[in-house]
């Protein structure tokens, strides 16, 4: 058994902290959390001294093959299947340091996460706990076609849905309109149509895996509530010209249950938003708040990969972000943590710092429910009961 003390501890939920706590930890179960409590005569003991606890950050949009370089797509066709999983692996490890011990990848290669969604299984500190999808259905030369996930036709993507099932994804991600990052894509426009959607929804609840729709702009967005579509990930409700937090779509989404996986953040020093993305900004506070207060479940991803910016280990920038954009420091938390853990399927086993859960904690310095930058501080991680960094 192990004992983890710190100075305080958030514990996924709660909109306080507990001081003093004894975190007590045996074969990879949190066995019960003491506040100032005394381990027992013999007990290893790992005293963080001034550090807070956290459960262990839970990312709930990645992308593990990309390298964040200034040519995603051209690095990632041009790896062979070898040098690709050597890259994983690198971003498995490079967001396991930031704190990030759970993962939910939103679109690999040749199903290449899922051989490290085996070996984290047996190592924890190979990298975090891994959610993945295999490669996202998309259209013909459609968003992120270069993954190999392109299907087309009702008959088309229930084949395509099938295959990840018996593959064994834990979910199935769908572009279901186009994105900036694949020259020829329109992110404004829808790339499937209703029948498609349904049949993907269909398909995916009926071998028992969830499904998520790409979708930044409203158009994807109605299109992915309407045909009950799981999460929305993005969900930032774009236009060609602004913002439009349609409010019917986001009553509509309270009312089913459709989760908003928001990829905020971003490191420092990179360039400055272009002038269509800052002068939108207002507009996304404002937006965001409305989410919020409809009810609609909102977690936190990081988007890691696509872009210098979103390097794979800058996860806790999303959080801080989140505070940017209007969220109480425990809202952020609590969207990085227990709500991210509903996200994944995940809610009874992560994402809180309690009995009978998986002993993930991250520990940073400060208070991050006072200071949420807090979060970048990482000064040590636990996966699964062991200390890995």
């Amino acid at each position: 058994m192990l004992a983890v003390r710190a100075r305080a501890l958030f514990d996924g939920v709660g909109p306080g902290l507990t001081e003093r706590p004894t975190v007590l930890i045996e074969n990879g179960r949190i066995a019960a959390v003491r506040p100032g409590g005394v381990p027992l005569i013999g007990t290893e003991v790992l005293d963080l001294g001034a550090a807070t606890l956290l459960p262990g950050f839970i990312d709930t949009h990645t992308h593990l093959a990309f390298d964040a370089s200034d040519d995603v797509i051209g690095r990632l066709t041009d790896a062979d299947d070898t040098t690709l999983l050597d890259r994983i692996r690198s971003a498995a490890r490079a967001a396991l340091s930031a704190g990030v011990t759970t993962v939910r990848d939103l679109g690999d290669r040749g199903y290449l996460t899922l051989r490290l969604r085996a070996e984290t299984a047996r190592d924890p500190a190979a990298g975090p706990h891994v959610i993945a999808s295999g490669p996202p259905l998309t259209t013909a030369r459609g968003h992120c076609w270069f993954l190999g996930g392109q299907a087309e036709g009702v008959d088309g993507v229930r084949a395509a849905v099938r295959e990840r099932a018996e593959r064994g994804a834990d979910l199935v991600k769908v572009m279901v309109t186009g994105g900036d990052l694949t020259p020829g894509s329109d992110p404004y426009s829808v790339q499937y149509g209703r029948d498609e959607l349904r049949a993907v929804v269909d398909e995916a609840h009926r071998h028992g895996l969830p499904v998520t729709a790409h979708a930044h702009a409203v158009t994807g967005i109605r299109e992915a509530v309407a045909t009950g579509f799981d999460t929305i990930e993005h969900c930032f409700f774009l236009t060609e010209t602004g913002v439009d937090f349609d409010r019917q779509i986001i009553e509509e989404m309270a009312h089913r249950g459709t989760t908003a996986s928001l990829t905020l953040g971003a490191l420092p020093g990179g360039p400055p938003p272009p002038a269509h993305i800052a002068r939108r900004i207002p507009s996304l506070v404002t937006g965001l708040a409305t989410l919020r207060a409809s009810g609609v479940r909102l977690s936190l991803g990081s988007d890691s990969g696509i872009f210098p910016v979103k390097a794979h280990g800058s996860y806790p920038y999303g959080i801080t972000a989140l505070a940017d954009f209007g969220f109480t420091p425990a809202e952020a938390l609590r969207a990085a943590t227990s709500t991210a853990a509903l996200v994944c399927g995940l809610g009874d086993r992560k994402g809180r710092i309690a009995a009978g859960y998986d002993a993930d904690l991250v520990a940073v310095g400060g208070d991050p429910v006072a200071d949420v930058r807090a979060v970048r501080d990482v000064v040590a991680v636990i996966r699964g009961g062991v200390r890995v960094g």
